[in-house]
């Protein structure tokens, strides 16, 4: 009775167009169990760290929806998981990291060919290895996927992960421009891997006795994500399966999500994203994406990558899948809530003007509280984002915004909440597990 009820509900010609196929195996990159383990245990160990101290999963932690439940985190300098985090005196990070941490939940569906705020790295034939990055003709062959190759930012990134200049090998040979090279910032990474024996033995199993690679790696790593933070069991799946119904309140949110609240124009498709880029006056914190040699702290987001004036403050649709428990949210994690960030969207240019900033989840970081709010207290800066807002204003009542916020709730999975292995105890290195 209850799948009958189901399928009456699912094929209700209101918004049945608009809503996607179900999610099938075939919907991601293939895996092999062997790679899968080892990238586990890489992605949270502290090893692939020019200080061996910060390990993927301090900006990517489970317990923080894949995130690291901070507006703007702290890599290299920092102590500590999620709000707790703080910064070492003796090792004082140069600046927030300037974008939120993105979950990690079905990036290894196919569809996401284009990674990060920004897209700055994207499958593209016409490159070398079939990827285009920031690195251009410098870029090497090996990594199976886009996602694989998602993981050479992080490390080579003083901020994040490689630590800052004559801190460590792997920061000098960063700030040298020694990245993808011969003897550089990759190679220097494997080596460390490839020098423990227990690292070097899983490896056997995965490409034989050559020598491990950075590529090698990332593959590991990039597998490992692929079935840890699946997310295709919510209640939203099911009732698209037609397997049992939404709550009431859920189905009336999904009716707005898919109907008058316009939503599914941007968030489309079966992860909730068109994978397109798009400017929506979210608030800028922070020191901004910027070169080391520029003077200003603003976030132009699409455009640093394609140039194109008409591409100034578009940033990636996110996948809404688990968005529940991912907050904050916007590309400078500027709201805390997700029923804040739902309301950002009613009236986006009245809610970059009207901001408050005490929402934001800033680690305490004295050094760098200057440049948290320089662009929010810069009227012209906030009439550039404003003028580029591409999302016209919607009216609803309090009740219709409660619905969609319980919507929401429903594109929640329980089983990648924790994920398929979980964190384990320990890892070959013998470095500490966050």
């Amino acid at each position: 009775m209850i799948r009958i009820l189901a399928l009456l509900v699912i094929t209700s010609p209101a918004w049945a167009g608009d809503l996607p196929a179900p999610v099938v195996d075939s919907d991601y990159l293939p895996t092999t169990p062997e790679s899968v383990a080892l990238g586990q245990l890489l992605f949270y160990d502290p090893v692939l760290s020019g200080s061996n101290s910060v390990s993927c999963a301090t900006c990517h932690h489970p317990s923080l929806g894949t995130s690291d439940g901070l507006s703007l985190g702290l890599g290299d300098g920092g102590a500590g998981l999620g709000p707790d985090r703080v910064v070492q005196p003796e090792n004082l990070p140069e600046k927030r990291i300037p974008r939120n941490a993105p979950a990690l939940f079905n990036l290894g569906a196919r569809e996401f060919t284009s990674l990060f705020h920004d897209g700055r790295l994207e499958a593209d034939d016409t490159k070398p290895g079939g990827i285009r990055t920031p690195l251009g003709q410098e870029m090497v062959e090996g990594f199976d996927s886009v996602l694989s190759a998602q993981t050479m930012f992080p490390v080579l990134s003083g901020d994040e992960m490689a630590g800052h200049y004559s801190e460590n090998e792997i920061a000098r040979a960063v700030r040298m421009g020694m990245l993808a090279h011969e003897g550089g910032a990759w190679d220097l990474i494997a080596a460390k891997v490839e020098a423990i024996p227990a690292y070097r033995n899983a490896f056997d199993a995965v490409i034989g006795s050559r020598v491990i690679r950075f590529t090698d790696i990332a593959n590991a790593m990039a597998d490992f994500i692929t079935v840890e933070w699946r997310a295709d069991n919510s209640p939203f799946d099911r009732h698209v399966r037609g397997i049992e119904p939404l709550s009431s309140q859920a189905k009336a949110g999904m009716d707005l999500f898919y109907g008058k609240a316009g939503c599914s124009g941007c968030h489309s498709g079966p992860f909730q994203t068109d994978q397109g880029f798009h400017a929506i006056a979210m608030p800028q914190l922070g020191p901004g994406k910027v070169e080391r040699f520029e003077t200003h702290n603003r976030d132009e987001g699409r455009m640093r990558v394609t140039g194109r004036s008409e591409d100034a403050f578009r940033f990636r649709t996110p996948s809404l899948r688990n968005v529940a428990l991912t907050a904050p949210y916007g590309h400078a994690g500027a709201y805390a809530t997700l029923e804040a960030v739902v309301r950002h969207h009613l009236d986006p240019v009245k809610a970059l003007m009207t901001y408050d900033a005490t929402q934001a989840v800033l680690p305490v970081f004295e050094e760098a509280s200057e440049w948290d709010l320089v662009v929010m207290a810069s009227l012209n800066e906030l009439l550039a984002i404003g003028e580029a807002n591409e999302l016209a204003p919607v009216d609803l009542s309090d009740s219709e915004v409660e619905s969609l916020v319980q919507f929401l709730h429903a594109l929640t999975d329980p089983i990648s909440v924790s994920g398929r292995m979980g964190v384990p105890a320990q890892v070959p290195s013998g470095f500490p597990v966050e």
